[in-house]
């Protein structure tokens, strides 16, 4: 294996030390260490030879990295957290079912016995494919709708995922309704939310169809950071380690009011990003007459979960309160 020299070496969120993460958590004493052991892992598994390792990504017990090899660019991923194994597993079967089926995701490529990971040392290892787009931009409206028109697309095989009862062993699940979730956060009173915004909340949710929703898997995390683009168009929706089992219309209405965020510096989008994902995803699959009495309520309930409890510099707050001042006029102020 030839190299320019070593990786970068990154964190996704935290502020610690990257070089300190590599060896405290992943056992690898630096980059070069890390790019040589994805190398040999990857000519003995994949069959793959690697040519250069440019980045490392850490977040949490996770690793990515981003190598130019023999089979084109990849990216190599892998966890250090046993326990998290079998679900990763799972979720890797997923991603190739999706995959298999033309889903716009980045699937697994498999090994030399066809598996979709590897098992080695101690770490969970997956191989994927490069996927060439940039994250979704909430300025670009062909980008939102067709991202909505995904998403539905995206729930639909999802709803037929023949192993969905193997995956829920190991998945989140929500454990109470709508109303009973709703109603247990607005019981905590948060201070620093306005007490006329949580008894319009309160108010708005007396309006809840009684109903009741299908329950599916579902992605989870489906924002700009994990909806890759080019142009108006789709590439893939990445990052499947979240999957959980909920209504539809629940990640939908957290999915609007998360869309616009990426790594760090959150914040709200407008009433109009809202309408255009909502569009989008209703031109694939219309909601039902109580999905659509839900979305105005959970997006006000997001919103509301979403206000910082100090400084509020991206104005959470303020879109919380023009939500439900449109939805529930005169109640919100």
């Amino acid at each position: 294996m030839s190299t320019t020299g070593a990786p970068t070496l990154e964190m996704l969120w935290e502020s610690d030390d990257p070089a300190g993460v590599l060896l405290t958590r992943f056992g690898l004493t630096d980059g070069r260490t890390a790019r040589d052991w994805v190398a040999t892992a990857l000519s003995r598994h994949w069959g793959i030879e690697v040519s250069d390792c440019r980045r490392i990504v850490m977040s949490d017990h996770n690793a990515l990295a981003w190598l130019t090899t023999t089979s084109g660019e990849l990216v190599a991923k892998w966890s250090v957290a046993p326990p998290r194994f079998a679900r990763l597993s799972e979720l890797a079967e997923l991603t190739v079912w999706l995959g298999e089926r033309g889903a716009p995701v980045s699937a697994p490529i498999l090994t030399l016995d066809g598996s979709a990971h590897v098992e080695s040392g101690g770490a969970l290892l997956m191989l994927q494919r490069l996927i060439e787009g940039e994250p979704l931009e909430v300025t670009n409206p062909d980008q939102i709708r067709a991202a909505g028109a995904s998403l539905a697309r995206l729930h639909g095989e999802l709803a037929r995922y023949p192993h969905a009862g193997r995956l829920l062993q190991h998945s989140p699940t929500p454990g109470s309704s709508l109303p009973a979730r709703v109603t247990s956060w607005l019981d905590e009173k948060p201070r620093h939310v306005p007490s006329p915004l949580l008894t319009s909340m309160r108010r708005l949710l007396g309006t809840a169809p009684s109903e009741p929703m299908p329950t599916q898997l579902l992605h989870g995390d489906f924002r700009a950071a994990n909806i890759l683009c080019a142009g108006p168009r789709v590439l893939a929706i990445i990052d499947f380690e979240e999957a959980s089992f909920d209504h539809p219309i629940a990640e939908l209405a957290r999915s609007a009011v998360m869309l616009g965020t990426k790594f760090r510096n959150w914040g709200p989008v407008s009433s109009g990003v809202r309408a255009a994902l909502l569009a989008g995803y209703e031109s694939e699959r219309p909601l039902s007459a109580a999905e659509s009495r839900w979305w105005d309520i959970l997006v006000g309930w997001y919103s509301l979960t979403m206000v910082p409890p100090d400084h509020d510099p991206t104005g959470w707050l303020a879109a919380a309160a023009e939500h439900l001042e449109r939805v529930a006029p005169g109640r919100a102020t």
